[in-house]
């Protein structure tokens, strides 16, 4: 039965009465005050709640307080153990949970109820509703201005083990082997003794991790046969070819080897690992992981941020985390750009200047970009050729025909079809001393340049990067480096102590919206002690003026009669 508590009702008695006014100064001045007032009336309670029952079962849990829970196990980086001790114990928690009932059913909560609770939650992605709710309500508690934002991936590990290819094979072998033998011991007669002796055993498997590098593709040659000859053997019979470690094995032999019929023979060969798609199986442990040829194995996640342009302001504005998105590794940064752009622009966060290195900033999702009023702040992708001129050194008119070359000289004609074209003199071309390093072709009766609009817009974008306006506002970028740090230092992200896309995007994205409570926790403390400062400041200065009056006041009798005798 669910148990919901209507955080919004007046109560006739302060709750949190009976702890000292200095205490719960400190409480209200940090993150528990800030998750009390401002981030638990905004968590999707109501919606989780239609997975229990109006009237029959149980009292569950408070759900205000179990979602709140799940936020502050991601947003401190806490194993099971921990979270449970400090929902039971820890003051700082009952104030940011609201949990001032003292009741059996309140104050304790076993590891099985946050297990169930988590994994209602992360099946019916409510990290992903969470996240947009915390982000929402604090762009409008701390009016975030959103006109200069700026995005970047980090890369993340999941908690799986780097295997080399005869431990990936071998490992999923074993696992088929003993899922096999759970389900229906009497099919592992079809099995060779020898090849259940080299893997079943724990003695005998483990030769595999002690194979030495010289030994590795032998040993990965007999691997492979094993592999395709369970593969063989159990492909027509019933329920097997269904189970998940089956399907990993045929995975394996798809993205590792080839196998090749010749004279009614199967031989099986090894790819090059150049040849191994980087989408490839990296452990049977995490099936959805895959690599990265630039940063490794595991996950990435996509995160856009709120920048202030203002030096003097920077202290007390809320760097907001708009957007995250959890991908595999192999995906490529090209494709986050528009995503993320429409995501936040349903919410009413769309920045008009975003801020991204080269590889967002591709001439497709500039002009995409553009149709949703953003303007892309990005290095265009290559570079003109050394000791060359470029499309960049001509002078061109509005409508992208050419008006000048370098050296001042006019086009006899231009037209424009499926691409722009401008005819240079054969003579004043032919005789110009520049023109072995000029892009100009040599035609029958003209010296040509040829361009697309693609090739213009690209080469008026490398003109504006020499100018100040666009190196000051590229600047600000490199500051997303700071937040994927501070994100891995706070929330533990680059580490996380889970296995699977669903468990790694359920703990990135809460630990997202855990980074924006700190953050705003620490501007909202900072702003209060600027107040202060300002007061007290105001204070002493009229305290300083009342006192040079007083004294003025003091002394006008003496400077009268002093004056007096000197007349």
């Amino acid at each position: 039965m669910k148990n919901i508590k209507d955080i919004k009702q007046l109560e006739l008695f302060d709750s949190w009465g009976h702890i000292s006014s200095q205490k719960r100064s400190i409480l209200d001045s940090s993150w528990p005050g800030l998750f009390q007032k401002e981030i638990l009336p905004v968590l999707p309670v109501h919606k989780f709640g239609s997975f229990y029952s109006k009237s029959r079962g149980r009292k569950s849990k408070e759900l205000y307080a179990m979602l709140g829970t799940l936020v502050l196990q991601q947003q401190f980086d806490l194993t099971d153990e921990e979270t449970v001790a400090h929902y039971i114990f820890d003051e700082r928690w009952h104030y940011a949970l609201n949990r001032y009932d003292d009741s059996k059913n309140s104050e304790y909560m076993c590891y099985k109820t946050l297990w169930s609770v988590r994994n209602k939650a992360s099946i019916n992605d409510f990290d992903l509703i969470i996240f947009k709710a915390v982000a929402d309500r604090l762009a409008t508690v701390f009016s975030v201005n959103t006109v200069f934002q700026r995005l970047d991936s980090v890369h993340i590990k999941s908690n799986m083990r780097k295997l080399s290819r005869v431990t990936l094979c071998s490992n999923a072998i074993r696992k088929f082997i003993k899922n096999l033998k759970r389900k229906d011991k009497e099919l592992l007669v079809h099995i060779d003794k020898k090849l259940l002796e080299r893997y079943l055993p724990q003695k005998g498997f483990q030769c595999f991790a002690m194979v030495k590098p010289s030994e590795a593709q032998k040993t990965l040659v007999v691997v492979s046969k094993d592999l395709y000859t369970l593969i063989k053997q159990f492909k027509n019979i019933e329920g097997v070819p269904s189970m998940r470690t089956y399907k990993l094995l045929e995975r394996i032999l798809t993205e590792q080897f080839i196998v090749k019929e010749s004279d009614n023979k199967e031989t099986i060969e090894i790819k090059a690992p150049k040849e191994v798609a980087s989408d490839s199986l990296q452990n049977p442990s995490d099936p959805d992981a895959t690599y990265s040829g630039h940063k490794g194995q595991g996950y990435q996640v996509q995160v856009m941020e709120t920048v202030c342009k203002d030096k003097d302001k920077k202290a007390e504005t809320l760097n907001l985390i708009t957007h995250v998105k959890v991908e595999q590794a192999h995906e490529s940064d090209a494709h986050a750009l528009m995503p993320a752009i429409e995501s936040t622009e349903k919410r009413g966060l769309k920045p008009k200047k975003l801020a991204a290195d080269e590889a967002y900033g591709s001439d497709t999702n500039c002009e995409s970009a553009k149709k949703h009023d953003v303007d892309v702040i990005s290095p265009a992708k290559g570079s003109a050729k050394k000791n060359s001129n470029s499309l960049i050194d001509f002078k061109i008119y509005a409508n992208g025909k050419v008006k000048l070359c370098p050296k001042g000289k006019t086009p006899v004609h231009t037209h424009k079809k499926k691409r722009f074209s401008a005819a240079f003199d054969l003579k004043v071309c032919g005789s110009c001393p520049d023109c072995s390093n000029c892009i100009v072709q040599k035609g029958k009766n003209y010296f040509y340049l040829r361009y697309t609009k693609k090739e213009l817009r690209l080469a008026l974008r490398r003109k504006h990067e020499r100018s100040s306006e666009f190196k000051e506002d590229y600047r600000l970028r490199s500051g997303v480096e700071a937040t994927m740090a501070q994100f891995d230092r706070r929330t533990g992200v680059k580490n996380l102590k889970v296995r699977g896309f669903r468990a790694v995007r359920f703990a990135a994205t809460l630990k997202a919206a855990g980074l924006n409570i700190l953050r705003a926790a620490a501007v909202r403390k900072g702003r209060k002690k600027a107040t202060a400062v300002a007061k007290n400041g105001n204070l002493a200065l009229k305290q300083l003026i009342s006192l040079i009056l007083s004294v003025k006041e003091h002394l006008k009798p003496i400077f009268c009669r002093f004056q007096k005798k000197l007349a």
